[in-house]
């Protein structure tokens, strides 16, 4: 009982203490905050797809949100909160007084690549295309790549993914695999790749690259067509069996009216090639090109109507080729190929699956807004599940064969080539012969 009255004054005291201040949140924390909850309304309907934690990704950056003290510190946690929704187009774009703040580590402004680009076959990783410094320390395509700076090479590759996977948002993992078999070998001029390597002969080899001046961006076919016509957005010709050739490296505006030029000199073939790898993607007039490949006179009405279009457009059995890093509007052209029924799609594998409607979110630090994409293009394509985050799947799965590459011969054009000597018909809706093809 005697201790009441101090009781009494202890509580007089806890009721008229002066209560804790909140402490306001940082700019940082808020833009964090506001980017959570708005990518979660935007861009959610794709997290089950591409196996996204949200609740994991957010209980992370708020805690490194916390952390942040200046805006050099702000701008690349908002990359690397942008690269978790694995949208290849999501980006962060600095606005306002944000333009002003740069990256805290700047990359070296010469990159090279090694000159080489890898592929896989199997579990095995091989030298797709060696030129420029990897050609010149004897390095030659065909060889099997064993380790790369002491590690197996494929769990180098993969540990590279993982690193680039932090500030870049990647929509598929065979996405992924491409890039880190072209762009991410790239490093500063000076600097040196190891590698240890399996010769034709299957004798270890180790070499040393020093990175110079070789490009890091992937051209496509196997090796850069030699002889066609044509320029960097869209080159043409036959190939060796006769057959036509069109390599389209991007997707621009006034690309039906190039086709026109294609069919045009490429002239009367049984068979054409439309080769979409590394297409880097663009915008036309997705209709206008589809009927430059329906017979004039005819339609196409299998998925979609199309009516035949252009001065020449062609009518015969056709083979689209694609990889990992066919990307946006080269998936949407490969779509209406397959998904539409004129064509037969072989690939390494998938398309890249970032093709999709994006918006622009500003945050409220005013500093920076984030782009992300948050609908999928070509909704019919995959079974109603459209392209972003799946890609579109080749009718057929072509690895390259080692002992091509070591020969110069790429693998993929021999099996279109291969495929318009013997259509598959059945297999792709489009039957040249029921619209007035007689060969």
């Amino acid at each position: 009982m005697r201790a009441r009255p101090f009781l009494v004054l202890l509580l007089a005291l806890v009721a008229t203490a002066p209560l804790a201040v909140a402490r306001e949140k940082s700019a940082c924390e808020k833009d964090v905050d506001f980017a959570l909850e708005a990518l979660e309304e935007k861009c959610g309907r794709f997290f089950d797809l591409k196996d996204i934690d949200w609740t994991k990704v957010a209980k992370t950056f708020r805690k490194e949100a916390k952390k942040v003290d200046t805006p050099g510190e702000h701008y690349p946690l908002l990359v690397r909160l942008t690269a978790r929704v694995k949208d290849g187009h999501a980006g962060e774009r600095k606005i306002g007084e944000g333009e002003a703040i740069e990256w805290p580590d700047p990359v070296p402004q010469r990159m090279a690549g090694p000159g080489l680009f890898l592929c896989r076959v199997g579990k095995k990783v091989y030298v797709k295309t060696a030129f420029s410094t990897a050609e010149e320390v004897g390095i030659a395509p065909g060889w099997e790549v064993l380790k790369i700076e002491d590690r197996k090479a494929l769990d180098w590759l993969e540990q590279r993914i993982e690193e680039r996977r932090d500030t870049i948002g990647f929509s598929t993992d065979h996405h992924a695999f491409a890039d880190v078999c072209t762009w991410g070998l790239a490093k500063g001029r000076g600097e040196r790749l190891e590698l240890e390597l399996r010769d034709l002969k299957r004798k270890k080899r180790k070499r040393t690259i020093t990175y110079d001046k070789a490009t890091c961006r992937p051209w496509g076919p196997l090796n850069p067509p030699v002889g066609y016509q044509g320029d960097r957005e869209i080159r043409y010709g036959k190939t060796p069996g006769g057959f036509g050739h069109i390599h389209l490296r991007k997707c621009p505006k006034n690309l039906p009216q190039r086709v026109d030029e294609a069919l045009a000199a490429i002239g009367d073939v049984d068979g054409l090639i439309l080769d979409l790898r590394a297409n880097g993607g663009g915008g036309y007039d997705h209709e206008a090109l589809m009927g430059r490949f329906v017979p004039k006179g005819e339609t196409l009405a299998f998925e979609k109507r199309y009516e035949s279009a252009g001065p020449s457009p062609y009518g015969g059995p056709m083979v689209v080729i694609v990889d990992g890093q066919t990307l946006s509007a080269g998936e949407t052209t490969t779509a209406i190929f397959k998904e539409d029924g004129r064509a037969y799609v072989i690939g390494e594998c998938p398309t890249s699956g970032m093709s999709s409607s994006k918006t622009t979110i500003e945050l409220p630090s005013g500093l920076f807004a984030l782009y992300v994409s948050i609908r999928s293009n070509m909704g019919r394509s995959n079974g109603g599940k459209g392209i972003e985050g799946i890609g579109i799947p080749p009718h057929e799965i072509v690895e390259y064969d080692p002992e091509d590459l070591a020969e110069g011969r790429d693998t993929l054009l021999l099996r279109a080539e291969a495929l318009l000597a013997k259509y598959p018909r059945g297999k792709v809706p489009y039957d040249p012969r029921d619209f007035g093809w007689r060969r």
